[in-house]
């Protein structure tokens, strides 16, 4: 009887270290990333235990050694079809970047996520093709290297590639111009271990549609209930989550594992992307998979990313300007607010340490010139493009400030940007620096971190001077 409660009390005490386990997703498209030491240190005194990457770049692996995160590397898409025509391609793929980084760095490696929503609706087919070709080979290459029990193949997908003919969950099934090459893909998942790995975002259907009912998209509980069948739905994310499952479950795969690979709220760029949404979402999500519950359809554990770690400032806004702001933390290591992952003793976030910053000083706009002079249209319109302007604007973080100090904001980023370079700041005749910190009320005017030469940031350090020569070149102002 003794050992039984033993037993009984280790299961609880595992089941209870399961659910309450959070990953994130760590992207680097930044002008200026924060050093991988530093990032996994802050991911361990923040007790993140899960890692999704976007790439499998040498020195965020590296600093992942030994830290005892579970990892899941990333294949970007512009690679599908070079892995899907070459399986020599493949294995060297895998033992530079899996196989290396398990036996020489001592890195956790658990999966490797090959695409990254290669059927969105919006690339018209471009890796339709090539992705499961590359998903077969790199997983052939892991068998050939050994690892197969380790480490297992994923591909991340996003929500639309399932879809209702009745708008309830009840009617999931896989979206028609790709179920018979979803249905490929899943049986091989299946049959190698694989997890079906989905992103569900209740803000894009917020974003999308002005008519989406805001409380569906959190979890107090407060929205009006989709009733299916008697089964009752209080939050998009169930719904939504319930809907892959009878997906799974009409073609014959209904114990398929199933990771959220992203999920998370903007805090910055577009009216509904900002604190204080973000806060109840991430809180209330945090909330409702702690207890091990799951949804309606599927009870238990539920394995997800927090999308995402940090801010990035160099990623592409062609889908909005909250696309930079998706991060729980700050560009520089930052929380932007409190939040409880359950992982920490102060039941917050622990902010980076050991961050460098340039010196204190911002790019203003000059206090004598007027609004109207000719040069401040071209001016604005130039930094703007090379810098970071998506926290301007209505229903931004920044959204109060009057127009010299917005002509500042874009000044100031374009400046940070370019390392605080003097001649980023020589808009002609109409700009200063200043030691005067100009940020107000909500709305940060930051100083940029010291430049990281290595790894994939490489390429912004090299990119953004050149930009500036050739604009200086061609003398556009």
């Amino acid at each position: 009887m003794g050992w039984g409660w033993v037993l009984l009390f280790l299961a609880v005490a595992l089941l209870c270290q399961r659910t309450s386990s959070i990953g994130a997703n760590w992207g680097t498209q930044a002008s200026h990333p924060l050093p991988p030491d530093i990032v996994v240190r802050m991911l361990r005194e923040n007790g993140i235990q899960k890692v999704k990457l976007f790439d499998a770049e040498y020195d965020t692996l590296r600093a992942l050694g030994k830290s005892g995160i579970e990892v899941m590397v990333g294949i970007p898409n512009e690679m599908l079809a070079t892995l899907a025509s070459s399986l020599k391609a493949a294995e060297k793929w895998v033992a530079k970047n899996v196989s290396t980084h398990i036996s020489t760095d001592n890195v956790n490696i658990r999966y490797v996520a090959v695409g990254n929503e290669p059927f969105l609706s919006t690339y018209n087919g471009s890796y339709l093709s090539t992705t499961f070709p590359a998903l077969r080979n790199i997983q052939i290459a892991i068998i050939k290297a050994g690892l197969q029990n380790q480490v297992k193949v994923t591909c991340p997908l996003n929500a639309d590639v399932y879809d209702s003919s009745t708008t309830f969950p009840s009617g999931g099934d896989f979206r028609a111009n790709i179920r018979d090459l979803m249905i490929t893909i899943v049986k091989f998942l299946s049959e190698n271990g694989g997890p079906f790995t989905v992103n569900i975002y209740p803000f894009i259907s917020l974003y999308n549609n002005p008519d989406f009912p805001v409380d569906y998209a959190f979890f107090d509980g407060n929205s009006q209930p989709l009733n299916d069948g008697g089964t009752f739905y209080y939050n998009m994310f169930d719904a939504n989550y319930d809907t892959l499952v009878h997906a799974l479950e009409k073609n014959g795969f209904g114990n398929m594992p199933i990771i959220i690979g992203e999920i998370g709220w903007p805090t910055d760029g577009d009216s509904n992307a900002n604190v204080d949404y973000a806060r109840k979402f991430n809180q209330g999500f945090m909330a409702h998979i702690s207890g091990g519950k799951g949804t309606p359809r599927r009870p238990g554990p539920i394995d997800a990313y927090l999308f995402s770690l940090i801010d990035e400032d160099a990623k592409s806004v062609q889908p909005g300007y909250f696309e930079r702001h998706w991060g729980i933390f700050t560009f520089d290591g930052l929380p932007k607010y409190l939040l409880n992952l359950g992982t920490t003793n102060s039941g917050s976030l622990i902010q980076a340490k050991g961050v460098r910053y340039l010196q204190r000083k911002w790019c203003v706009m000059r206090p004598n010139v007027r609004l109207d002079d000719p040069q401040v249209a071209p001016s604005v319109s130039y930094a703007c493009s090379l810098g970071d302007c998506t926290s301007l604007g209505v229903g931004t973080s920044c959204a109060n400030l009057d127009g010299k100090q917005n002509i500042s904001y874009a000044f100031n980023s374009y400046y940070q940007i370019q390392d605080q370079l003097d001649t980023a700041c020589k808009f002609p005749n109409i700009s200063e620096v200043t030691k005067t910190d100009p940020s107000t009320g909500t709305c940060r005017f930051p100083i940029m971190i010291e430049p990281y030469y290595g790894g994939a940031a490489r390429e912004h350090r090299f990119f953004f001077p050149l930009l500036m020569a050739a604009a200086i070149a061609v003398s556009i102002f």
